[in-house]
């Protein structure tokens, strides 16, 4: 029941109509950003990762990717092994292109 985050492109097709083109996928079979996720929820230091849902979808924009990058530091320090370290970084690169691009957003997709 993994948390795979897919950034999007959002093109707009027309007068208050956009279509979001996938961008990258960071997928997650082997849960381990909900796992990064549960040890650092409700720490204070994570408002935006504490709304993940396992089951649900957390749409994050580009304006509210500096908050994300912020809170990302949280999940490598709360990284137990290199694969954590490994993901960490990949969603740190994935929120950095968010912040570049004004027409993007990343999303928090559960299973």
């Amino acid at each position: 029941m993994g948390v795979d985050v897919v950034l999007y492109r959002v093109v707009p097709v027309g007068p208050g109509r956009r279509r979001y083109v996938t961008a990258e996928v960071l997928a997650d079979p082997d849960d381990v950003l909900l796992g990064l996720v549960r040890r650092v929820r409700s720490t204070g230091r994570t408002p935006v990762l504490d709304r993940v849902d396992p089951v649900g979808l957390l749409v994050v924009p580009a304006d509210r990717a500096a908050h994300l990058a912020d809170e990302l530091a949280c999940l490598e320090e709360a990284a137990r092994n290199e694969a954590e370290v490994a993901h960490v970084r990949h969603l740190d690169r994935l929120a950095r292109r968010l912040r570049a691009g004004h027409d993007m957003e990343l999303r928090f997709e559960g299973d």
